[in-house]
């Protein structure tokens, strides 16, 4: 019988590959030859929990075990000084060059030096950048944002909240009622190879491999919405709300881009709501998934619906907050009630299943 030492090495890696992370990294302390085994699935998942974590990632990880990373998600609170932030960033992101999945919590003080160090991430299909400072202190820029999805070579997967709009592409913002912040020092985000100067959120809709396009906590109220020519084919889309703007200007914003994006979307995520007006009624032919989160106004809630009552959903996923837990029943059996009776609408012949779960008030 052939002890552990006797195996040839690729069978012990494949036995190596079938453990835990837990017995993986127990069992890459037993010798020198366990834990070289063991290193591509110890950092193939790395999560860095603060700014503070990254800088001692890079200061006591070998820099030859980063390009077993597929999986990174960084979280740089604590964050002070925009240089050595952009320079650890950039340094980490040099190395690990096989990452796949990246999420990102950075503080808008990021300088655009890091923008190239995304080009050469071929395998990095999904992408989510979240602020993680105060928008009034330290601004996320959409024209950085932007630049850094497009830089991307083969990004699939989006996700983006709490972006702020820039003052280049917003200046009627500046200084202004309701007093959204706004960045006004982007201007040194340089011109993209592709995108040129046009570096405003609707600008992603030009990313042709995108599928997935999340927006979330950002304003929305871009005009070049209505004029973009996409070049993706979206099939997921979120649309958030602007909690400085009203229900009223956060829908309109949500009819614009579904207008232009929508046709190709198969699951469609919504928190502000859409007119039912038959001049404005929307038909998403590829549609079966929508979900309505609990920031759309619960007594708008049947009149979204029947705005997408040509779609046909399969799936609808309603969340709410507890208190509205009635009134958001209601909405939907008003629907319901309303479409009974009208042959061959989409959404009542092909929906076959809805699920309501209650979400908790982010204050309490």
């Amino acid at each position: 019988t052939l002890n552990w030492n006797d195996l040839p090495v690729e069978i012990k890696y494949d036995v190596v590959t079938r453990l835990s992370v837990q017995d993986t990294a127990t069992f890459s302390k037993s010798c020198r030859e366990a834990y070289i085994l063991s290193v591509p699935t110890l950092y193939r998942d790395v999560r860095l929990s603060s700014n503070k974590s990254l800088q001692t990632f890079l200061r006591t990880v070998p820099t030859t075990h980063c390009r077993h990373v597929r999986s990174l998600s960084i979280d740089m609170a604590g964050a002070s000084c925009p240089t050595s932030a952009t320079t650890d960033l950039s340094n980490l992101l040099a190395q690990c060059t096989q990452v796949a999945e990246l999420d990102l919590r950075v503080p808008g003080l990021l300088k655009p030096s890091v923008i190239p160090y995304f080009q050469p991430l071929h395998l990095l299909k999904k992408l989510s950048i979240k602020s993680c400072l105060d928008d009034d202190k330290h601004p996320l820029s959409e024209r950085l944002v932007v630049s850094i999805a497009a830089s991307v070579p083969n990004l699939t997967h989006l996700i983006l909240d709490g972006i702020c709009r820039s003052a280049m592409h917003a200046p009627e913002l500046v200084g202004t009622s309701p007093f959204v912040p706004v960045v006004l020092g982007d201007t040194d985000v340089p011109t993209h190879p592709i995108l040129g100067d046009h570096l405003s959120l609707p600008s992603l809709l030009s990313i042709p491999t995108l599928l997935e396009l999340r927006i979330r906590d950002s304003h929305l109220g871009d005009n070049h919405w209505s004029t973009v020519v996409p070049r993706c084919k979206l099939e997921t889309l979120e649309i958030g709300s602007c909690c400085y703007e009203s229900p009223e200007f956060n829908s309109s914003c949500a009819q614009r881009i579904i207008d232009v994006a929508g046709k190709s979307v198969k699951d469609l995520s919504l928190s502000s709501a859409l007119s039912s007006d038959v001049k404005t009624r929307l038909t998403l032919n590829r549609l079966n998934k929508l979900r309505v989160t609990s920031l759309l106004p619960v007594e708008e809630l049947a009149e979204t619906l029947t705005a997408l009552s040509d779609s046909p959903v399969e799936v609808l996923s309603l969340e709410c907050h507890e208190d509205d837990l009635e009134e958001q029943c209601l909405g939907l059996s008003d629907f319901l009630d309303a479409c009974d009776g009208i042959e061959k609408r989409p959404f009542v012949s092909r929906l076959r299943r809805v699920s309501l779960e209650t979400v908790e008030d982010v204050l309490d």
